[in-house]
């Protein structure tokens, strides 16, 4: 029966990605049915030391945490799949290096057909299945909607750093640029400044890329000027827009949600909402103020299902102890993965630790943490660098 599971897990795993791309209810179940077989491997085998781990421990804490507050409401908190998924990729899907690298490669053929269809958009008006721009200018790549920069942006650094580091210094350059050309090109606000972060990490982490990054880094900026002229709506979207929001940011969108999540918590201080608190206690008229408590901020027209920010979500729904639940597991799979790195900085390595980095920053508008796909997407990087990192320490 192990010898059958240790078979079909790296399978259903590698079949993850592609369904995040298309198919967001598949990859649900793929990961639901690879956190339920390793639970029951766990069982066969009685293999349990994944438990011991600090970051299983904080995240158990924070979902057994999330599910206490969350009771009365009889909303429970249903993501335990995503840490066991990635329980799982850490220490025996991944175990095997072939099928790191055959994931490796699997994450890299999802980059390129997200870029490759973002690219027919801008040159054509449309991308294979005949879908035009957002309203607001923005590149769908294979979607009917402004969803494409947010995968692209996570898969980006480790599909593509392996590769650079393996060509010739400009060629590795050159594909970097590329990467960052596309995003911008895409013109997502958040995608766009994240991989900048990422571009930082890699050129603090990995020394052989560091010109690479660097220069894709201020070409992306270069690029964000002459859109004005070469993409307009980019510029609408990366440059008028942001700029006039974080003008008057307690006054825009995302400015009166954070009153509102703020507000909100000074309410349920101690337990918080419960799961989901925001989207059911975002239209009470009790929280509708603005920043200093003045006005009614925004209203009900302002509502939304969540914060748009996870360390905004896990205060409102688990109060403060949910926040710092959650803040300390971050931190968790940080230093997990960072461990070793600046010793022995490996190029998949570095990419995974800017990716998930990049999915944690605090500064940042967000989807749900565990909204799919791009929380399926996160898990199965977040695995993978697990995986990495507990090979280099075993090898080290």
């Amino acid at each position: 029966m192990t010898r059958q599971l240790d078979r079909a897990l790296p399978w259903l795993t590698l079949a993850v990605p592609l369904f995040v791309v298309h198919g967001r209810g598949i990859a649900d179940g793929l990961i639901a049915l690879v956190a339920v077989l390793f639970l029951l491997r766990t069982a066969i085998t009685g293999d349990a030391c994944w438990l011991r781990r600090a970051w299983v421990i904080l995240a158990l804490a924070w979902w057994a945490w999330m599910t206490a507050v969350s009771l009365p409401a009889w909303q429970p908190a249903g993501w335990l799949r995503f840490v066991l998924f990635a329980a799982a990729l850490e220490h025996t899907v991944l175990a095997d290096p072939r099928m790191r690298r055959r994931l490796g490669r699997v994450v890299l053929v999802c980059a390129l057909y997200i870029a490759a269809q973002a690219l027919l958009q801008f040159a054509t008006g449309a991308n294979l299945f005949g879908d035009p721009r957002s309203g607001d200018g923005e590149l769908t790549g294979p979607y009917d909607q402004a969803r494409a920069g947010a995968p692209l942006s996570r898969m980006l650094f480790p599909a593509l750093l392996p590769v650079a580091a393996a060509l010739p210094g400009w060629a590795g350059g050159a594909l970097l640029l590329a990467g960052m050309a596309v995003v911008v090109l895409i013109g997502q606000r958040m995608p766009t400044l994240l991989t900048g972060l990422g571009l930082a990490v890699v050129a603090l982490l990995y020394r052989p890329l560091r010109r690479a990054a660097l220069a894709a880094g201020v070409a992306g900026v270069v690029l964000i000027g002459a859109s004005a002229v070469v993409s307009p709506p980019t510029f609408y979207r990366l440059v008028t827009k942001f700029s006039a929001q974080m003008a008057d940011f307690p006054n825009s969108h995302y400015g009166l949600l954070a009153a509102r999540s703020l507000a909100i918590s000074a309410a349920y201080p101690l337990t918080g909402a419960g799961a989901d608190g925001f989207r059911h206690l975002c239209a009470d008229p009790r929280f509708h103020v603005g920043w200093g408590g003045e006005g009614e901020g925004g209203g009900a027209a302002i509502c939304v299902t969540h914060p748009h920010n996870f360390y905004l979500q896990a205060l409102v729904d688990g109060g403060w102890p949910g926040l710092l639940l959650f803040a300390a597991m971050a931190a968790a799979w940080l230093a997990a993965l960072a461990r070793g790195l600046l010793m022995a900085p490996d190029p998949v390595r570095v990419g995974l630790f800017a990716t998930v980095l990049m999915q944690l920053w605090p500064v940042a508008s967000t989807s749900s943490f565990t909204a799919m796909p791009l929380s399926g997407l996160f898990f199965l990087l977040l695995g993978w660098g697990l995986a990495e990192a507990r090979q280099a320490a075993g090898s080290a």
